[in-house]
């Protein structure tokens, strides 16, 4: 299975490494019209050990897939790049307004 990213929650405090700010995931299973909402370490597992698949689009349509990470500290999360040498999109996707959900 396969989801898209389609925006993050993030805390607004001030992280080390950004990637940790980010809280929650929305996503849609464009299959099956699903959407849910899950958190850092699920969505890391989720890849990692279920072979689950989670992307992010750009304008273009092309997909970027989300790569499982875990710091120094063994925080599990989740980017796009390989290393921090490249903007990473997952960043820049616009902050979910979790309040409007219903049934979460």
């Amino acid at each position: 299975m396969a989801v898209r990213i389609i925006c993050i929650k993030k805390d607004e405090g001030i992280n080390d490494n950004p990637y940790l700010a980010i809280d929650y995931f929305e996503w849609i299973n464009e299959k099956i019209n699903v959407n849910g909402v899950t958190d850092r370490a699920q969505i890391h597992d989720w890849i990692k050990e279920a072979s689950g698949e989670a992307y992010i689009t750009d304008a273009d349509g092309n997909k970027t897939y989300l790569i499982p990470a875990v710091c120094p500290q063994g925080n599990k999360y989740v980017k796009t790049v390989d290393d921090e040498t490249v903007t990473d999109r997952l960043l820049l996707l616009p902050q979910c307004d979790l309040s409007q959900e219903t049934g979460c």
